[in-house]
């Protein structure tokens, strides 16, 4: 099943379920107006959007309308919590080696983890509005999932169960406010913009066999400025599951449902060492810090520069089919106007 949020003038936005070509949709106000109540009442709400999701699907209904993913927000504009993991230490050990430190080794069986902020989602198609270019704008691109409600403590095991929906994001991150935040010794804040999800948000079951161990077997896409930048692998080098991270997120506290966790930055290795820009047969990368890393381990100084106004990120994701699952973020970085 694929649903969407519309913009509607509300905080929270117009719940609607998409067809599996992403051509149209219906609204369903009479079974619930928004996506976090669909999830609050998952297991009465969800085999009724099944429902008119497969008639969507058939063409036996005459009330839907053309779906266009200008008009959507983040399939949650809101959520009660947005947990970003680095499940990918392909990323961490190219950071490290950039800094001549080593990768501790418990970075192999603990995730990494940081809570960002929930309150001010954009969407897949808003800019990314930003004060100044020298904050080091770059783009993330990631899978994430939505979780109902996780009780504290949840094995891996039975962590996959409560994931209910997937769909992708770009978490915007200013690289250069970061070494000073995270010198004071308390994380990110300033440093982390608001992020932007895809248009379309999907239940597992779409992706049939993409979906494997909790992990979305499946090149994710990027476009920087209209050129090929990333084509990874999501499945590949992901050293923690999704069933891993949200039993990560639950050691100390319960996941409330609409929890959103965040797999890190898709990073593949090649030929067991970094990875190569596309042009240079390698796969990409799916943010530009991982170009000035390796840049910095082979000429001892970075080139590629971060993002300017002007500049636009396209992330997506195909199935075999060479068909789009979640649709298209689109996003323009703009200066912001006081």
């Amino acid at each position: 099943m694929k649903l969407a949020t519309l913009k509607n003038h509300t905080r929270d936005g117009q719940l609607v379920i998409v067809s599996k070509d992403l051509t149209k949709y219906i609204a369903v106000p009479d079974i619930s107006q928004t996506l976090q109540n669909a999830l609050d009442n998952w297991d009465i709400i969800s085999p009724l959007l099944i429902e008119v999701y497969n008639k969507l699907n058939t063409n036996t209904l005459n009330n839907s309308q053309i779906f266009e993913e200008t008009n959507c927000e983040s399939p949650l504009p809101r959520a009660y919590q947005w947990a970003d993991g680095s499940a990918y230490l392909n990323h961490v050990e190219l950071v490290r080696q950039a800094r001549n430190a080593s990768v501790p080794e418990s970075f192999y069986q603990d995730p990494l983890m940081y809570q960002g902020g929930s309150d001010s989602f954009i969407g897949p198609r808003d800019d990314i509005s930003l004060a100044c270019e020298s904050w080091g704008i770059d783009l993330e691109a990631e899978v994430a999932i939505i979780t109902d409600d996780v009780p504290m403590g949840v094995t891996p095991a039975n962590a996959s169960k409560h994931i209910k929906l997937i769909m992708l994001v770009n978490d915007v991150s200013l690289r250069n406010l970061i070494p000073a935040e995270l010198a004071k010794g308390f994380g990110f804040f300033q440093s982390k913009a608001s992020s932007a999800f895809s248009p379309v948000c999907v239940t597992p079951d779409e992706l049939n066999d993409s979906w494997k161990d909790t992990k979305v077997d499946l090149f994710l896409n990027v476009h920087l400025n209209n050129q090929a930048f990333g084509l990874t692998l999501a499945s590949q080098d992901m050293t923690f599951g999704f069933d891993e991270l949200v039993a990560h997120a639950a050691k100390s506290r319960p996941l409330i449902t609409g929890t959103i966790i965040g797999s890190g930055t898709v990073s593949n290795k090649l030929d067991g060492g970094p990875g190569k820009k596309i042009e240079d047969g390698g796969r990409g990368y799916s943010c530009i810090a991982e170009i000035r890393m390796i840049e910095t381990i082979k000429k001892k100084e970075s080139l590629t520069e971060y993002m300017k106004f002007g500049d636009n990120v396209q992330i997506s994701m195909n199935d075999k089919n060479g068909n789009s699952i979640f649709g298209l973020i689109n996003q323009t970085v703009v200066k912001q106007e006081i």
